[in-house]
């Protein structure tokens, strides 16, 4: 119907790539999955992203008068630096319109090209109405992100690459979906030459247009799209790209946000690069199939697909990674509110690396404790939330609570009208397993604990916020004890942040 091979193999991708991405082994994955990965490396291109392909490829086919015309589109992200830097090396005029709400490192990216950036509306509905409005005044051509033949078929080149790169027995590529250009292009390449490859595309539970619109028979518009792996959120997948994964995409699956950043944390130890967020949805994916016993047998292609992360997000990818492993398990528990209930409840819990504490007295008849434990797999969770149980104490597990795992664990404390003669004291001590125990144990129960904040992020030395309730007379007596302990303390009674937030 489109004759998509024959673009592809004429797209004019090799002016700007002028050698393929590579195709590297991941021995890591391999071991742990039973089959060979292989990581098709497009965070090595210029811009750090394939959009680069489709972008020059429409671009370089545009005819004299367009060309003196210029091209304009509307992007936040990675395909406004493809656009940008396409033009900027073909020598044609080129205008990039960007939400308000773009992050500065994304803006300077592009302005870094030398093109022109018009910063409009708050999204990327508002951008592109504005786009619309001035290519139509000005005669410039609009180049879309994804629904155009001749950007999809340079995104199709990639397909042509992996034929060309993977082994003989290449059984499955997995392949990220967005709008869907990328994925159409690369599936009617492979189904054309290999229809025995298996194709999966691959795209976030909160924005899995293309999903919901295979299974409904045709294009789905969501209310709403998650903006964790913006590179893919997408309302509505393209006519072209939907009428094309309909004929050649095997399957589709969705992953979660905590599954993305195990897998942004899984490339990373296999490469030392940092993939964005939809850069390593097509690994999620694969490892959530690996789970569910569905990748045939054969070496296995995974597109990365982009590297351009906000370095201030890594803060939270680390924090989702080891939930998204299922390495971390996370509690909430409740324990009687007297003397000893804390050291005894960690005595239950036996020396386990604890990842988290976080308590604060709420009234005189029992506490809540949200606590993290490192753990192998979600049946060790599992088994300890039932042997908590079995000791008495009610359990929650908020492994799956996204409200919990991204405000609550960062907001347990706070005021208390119970709390009374409150000294805060900060710790520091050698981080190992058993260390949070042992301090704990040399602390004794002599005083009670009004507030408990720990938590490990893989430094050499675990912090604690603590909490006590002292009477006046008994102060000399809690400093000469924690004088003894042998940790490194502070007193923080009189800390400014305290005193806003926790007195």
């Amino acid at each position: 119907m489109y004759e998509m091979l024959k673009r592809v193999v004429n797209a004019r991708v090799s002016e700007v790539l002028p050698e393929p991405t590579p195709l590297h082994p991941a021995p890591r994955l391999s071991a742990r999955l039973g089959r060979t990965v292989l990581l098709k490396r497009e965070d090595m291109t210029p811009i750090f992203s394939f959009k680069l392909r489709g972008a020059y490829n429409r671009i370089a086919h545009l005819d004299d008068a367009g060309r003196a015309a210029g091209v304009i589109a509307a992007s936040a992200g990675n395909h406004a630096q493809g656009v940008a830097y396409a033009a900027t090396r073909l020598g044609i005029r080129c205008r990039i319109v960007m939400p308000r709400t773009t992050p500065a490192i994304k803006v300077a990216a592009v302005r870094g090209y030398g093109v022109e950036v018009e910063l409009v509306g708050d999204d990327y509905a508002a951008a592109a109405e504005h786009c619309a409005a001035v290519a139509a005044a000005t005669g410039m051509t609009i180049v879309p992100p994804f629904d155009d033949l001749d950007v999809i078929a340079g995104q199709g080149t990639v397909g042509l690459e992996i034929l060309r790169q993977a082994p003989r027995d290449l059984g499955s590529i997995f392949v990220p979906i967005g709008g869907g250009g990328l994925a159409a292009g690369l599936a009617a390449v492979v189904k054309e030459l290999r229809p025995e490859v298996r194709i999966v595309g691959v795209e976030p539970d909160d924005s899995d247009a293309m999903t919901r619109s295979l299974a409904a028979g045709r294009r789905v518009a969501l209310d709403h799209v998650g903006r964790f792996a913006d590179g893919v959120a997408v309302r509505m997948v393209g006519a072209h790209t939907f009428e094309l994964c309909r004929r050649h995409l095997d399957a589709t699956l969705t992953v979660t946000t905590d599954e993305i950043c195990a897998a942004i944390k899984d490339f990373f130890e296999e490469t030392r690069t940092v993939l964005e967020p939809s850069g390593a949805i097509a690994l999620a994916g694969l490892k959530r199939a690996a789970e569910q016993g569905t990748v045939p047998a054969g070496a296995v292609v995974v597109i990365a697909s982009g590297a351009n992360m906000n370095f201030t997000r890594l803060g939270y990818v680390t924090e989702r990674a080891e939930i998204g492993e299922h390495r971390e398990a996370i509690l909430a528990v409740t324990i009687p509110e007297r003397p000893g209930a804390f050291l005894e409840f960690c005595r239950t819990i036996g020396e386990r690396s604890v990842t988290e504490f976080n308590y604060r007295l709420a009234s005189r008849a029992e506490a809540h404790i949200f606590v993290g434990l490192e753990v192998s797999g979600r049946e060790e969770a599992a088994d300890i939330a039932s042997k908590l149980a079995a000791r008495g104490y009610t359990c929650t597990d908020l492994g799956g609570d996204e409200l919990a795992k991204t405000h609550v664990r960062h907001m347990v404390g706070g005021r208390s009208p119970a709390v009374q003669d409150e000294v805060l004291y900060s710790f520091e001590f050698p981080e190992r397993p058993g260390a949070l125990m042992q301090f704990l144990t040399s602390l004794g129960s002599r005083w009670n604990i009004s507030l408990f904040h720990y938590r490990n992020n893989g430094a050499a030395y675990g912090r604690v916020l603590c909490g006590f309730e002292v009477a006046a007379s008994e102060r000399p007596a809690l400093t000469a004890t924690l004088s003894q302990l042998g940790f490194r303390c502070s007193d923080e009674t009189e800390n400014a942040a305290a005193r806003f937030f926790l007195r």
